[in-house]
């Protein structure tokens, strides 16, 4: 499970995680947990809303964040 941000087009960022990274083919993110950075509700949604499907052509990118595997690897520092 990875979790992303979601920059839709005139919107404000969605925080949530996906399954997998999409492919070159996929047409749609489906979006589990939605929220927004700040972790409060997207003003947009239900309150009970847990999943979200957003098709690619309202998206204008999407952020990965790094997993703790991936914070614990220690990269060369050049002093």
């Amino acid at each position: 499970m990875h979790t992303v941000i979601v920059h839709i087009n005139n919107e404000d960022p969605i925080l949530g995680e996906i399954d997998e990274l999409s492919n070159a083919v996929d047409q749609l993110v489906i979006l589990k947990n939605p929220r927004r950075k700040d972790g409060k509700d997207v003003h947009f949604l239900e309150a009970s809303v847990s999943t979200i499907i957003i098709p690619f052509h309202r998206i204008n990118f999407i952020e990965v964040m790094p997993t703790g595997v991936e914070e614990e690897i220690i990269s060369f520092v050049r002093e």
